[in-house]
């Protein structure tokens, strides 16, 4: 019986297949990244025009929009600053925070018992926390104002920081939940053991374990209550406690605008996520890529 022959391969061909596959990688590789920055520079050029048009001043936004600022004036900022950006700021600061602070402390404590605790409803109350991701806030807005009228909160920060809280709180419980199901019961059972209660497991080892996922639901709660603008201006009236950019439409006149201050406190609003966002991206891409696993 004879015997099939099996084609052999010469060092000469196996190079030059080598060389093929280097070459379509080296072409799919361009090719993604010539996308990446394609795309980098739709996103990143209405940043950088609003940057630049910051120091010109209204007369020459409109004659020379694309160029450079043939005399950078500072002075815009200053002016921005001094006619209500800083209170804006500050407010902004104020309301962000303290939203930031009551969302992942009381997300942090609801992922906990629905993660690590078995009691009746608790599939309910999942379930309730993905009907909160598809309820939009505009629909609740004649409501929410009615209750916040009958509490007496209109007019102050907690009008705002309440909302925020109970719209950011589905989102981060369904993140942080994720990323606790992925920590070792092992070490919960340890701790017990040592004579930990729960609320020890949780500020001991926990917390600390979840820090890129709460940085990540921090990021995402910031970003969404410091540009947050329909319920900045409906129940906020007192123009000391509004925020950002509820405060920018003061700057837009009827008559006559000064669109180069306009734009610098629009540069001075966007700073701080931008910011905030680049010293913590790592944290947030891993926070992001841990509690989607589950």
């Amino acid at each position: 019986m004879e015997v099939p022959k099996q084609s052999m391969m010469t060092p000469e061909t196996i190079s030059d297949v080598k060389r093929v596959k280097r070459k379509k990688g080296y072409k799919s590789v361009t090719f993604v990244y010539t996308g990446l920055i394609f795309y980098f520079l739709i996103i990143a050029y209405p940043l950088l025009w609003m940057v630049m048009s910051s120091f010109k001043s209204t007369e020459e936004i409109f004659t020379n929009s694309w160029s450079l600022p043939e005399t950078w004036l500072v002075e815009n900022y200053v002016a921005a600053w001094e006619s209500g950006i800083s209170s804006y700021f500050l407010n902004s600061v104020i309301v962000t925070g303290l939203s930031c602070i009551l969302t992942i402390f009381v997300s942090a404590l609801g992922a906990y018992g629905l993660s690590r605790f078995e009691f009746k409803g608790k599939t309910f109350i999942l379930v309730i926390c993905l009907g909160g991701l598809m309820l939009s806030p505009q629909v609740s807005l004649i409501p929410l104002y009615n209750i916040i009228q009958k509490l007496g909160l209109y007019n102050t920060h907690w009008a705002l920081i309440l909302p925020y809280v109970a719209y950011r709180i589905p989102l981060t419980i369904l993140l942080i939940r994720a990323y606790f199901l992925s920590i070792p019961k092992e070490l919960e059972e340890a701790a017990r053991l040592d004579g930990c209660t729960s609320i020890g497991i949780l500020f001991r080892i926990f917390i600390p374990m979840s820090v890129p996922i709460l940085l990540t639901t921090t990021i995402l709660t910031a970003y969404y209550t410091w540009n947050e603008f329909m319920f900045a201006i409906i129940f906020i009236d007192d123009d000391s406690l509004r925020t950002i950019p509820a405060g920018l439409m003061q700057f837009r006149d009827a008559l006559q605008t000064d669109w180069g201050v306009l734009l610098a406190g629009l540069t001075i609003s966007a700073a701080p996520i931008v910011i905030l966002f680049l010293f913590m991206q790592k944290y947030f891409i891993r926070g992001i890529a841990s509690g989607s696993v589950k």
